[in-house]
């Protein structure tokens, strides 16, 4: 979606109708700490780095899991952001969070392609952790983003990437209307793309499915400014239903209460939004 005001809305709408963070948090407070245990051994300080960090939430959520297992260490942390609001939002989000002086915060507000470039011409420091989280979708190229976001790794460092799994509500809505719907910047790529580019270079990760649903109802209530903006984040379509063809549209609700796509408990429509995390390792 180009505007991007009303793009922050919809995605705003979404986080409040969704479990996708609390499923993410999940994720970093059970699993992730044995991974952050074990990046950077030996070592004082380490470099960090998240690439579409947003307004920071989840951000924040890794550093302090980070710091429960790495007490003593100081970290230098990247923020890839290319949303001068959504970074504005992070900066603010630091600025009232106590006890974070053990980090020196860098703000890029570039998108991931664009700090690349200005990476290759200014850099050479290894990164012990990198996170993209759903963020992928956006990349011209996924695999070269991944492999150059995987070079910058020092020898025991990861890279954390979410992506939607093959089998979410947005990889059948997308597979079924792809030449309906134009999905703008996003490629419509999930989780198996990438497992797939992985095993086919041969490279080593572990992956880890983590359910996730999206309160839609308000979709199916013609007129509803909510139901509105909330089609507008499913479809990635500006202003899809009053800008979609009137069988386009009638076909996509129709399809977004199927089971292939969601579940009905208790009159609330809820949208399958699976993810898998997946933690890869450095190149060998």
């Amino acid at each position: 979606m180009e505007d991007k005001e009303r793009y922050l809305k919809c995605f705003r709408l979404f986080l409040e109708r969704s479990t996708e963070h609390k499923s993410m948090k999940d994720f970093i407070h059970g699993n992730l700490p044995d991974t952050l245990a074990r990046i950077g051994k030996g070592k004082t300080h380490l470099n960090v780095m998240g690439v579409g960090s947003g307004a920071g939430e989840i951000d924040l959520e890794i550093l302090s899991e980070l710091h429960l297992k790495r007490p003593a260490v100081t970290v230098d942390y990247q923020v890839v952001e290319p949303n001068d609001k959504q970074i504005q939002l992070f900066q603010e989000s630091v600025s009232q969070k106590p006890n974070l002086d053990y980090i020196k915060f860098n703000w890029n507000k570039m998108t991931a392609a664009e700090f690349e470039k200005h990476w290759k011409k200014n850099y050479t420091k290894k990164m012990d952790f990198i996170h993209m989280i759903q963020v992928l979708y956006y990349m011209k190229d996924f695999a070269a983003t991944v492999s150059f976001y995987q070079s910058l790794l020092d020898q025991d460092g990861k890279l954390f990437i979410i992506l939607l799994t093959g089998e979410s509500g947005w990889s059948k809505l997308k597979k079924n209307f792809k030449t309906q719907i134009s999905t703008g910047d996003s490629q419509g790529m999930t989780s198996s793309d990438l497992k797939t580019y992985l095993d086919s270079m041969g490279l080593s990760y572990h992956s880890y499915e983590q359910p996730s649903q999206f309160d839609i109802t308000e979709c199916f209530t013609e007129g509803d400014p909510r139901g509105e903006l909330l089609l507008d984040f499913v479809t990635q379509v500006l202003d899809f239903s009053h800008t979609a063809p009137a069988e386009l549209k009638a076909a996509v609700l129709e399809y977004l209460r199927h089971p292939d796509c969601s579940q009905e408990i208790e009159g609330r429509v809820l949208f399958n939004s699976n993810m898998d995390m997946l933690v890869v390792d450095a190149p060998k």
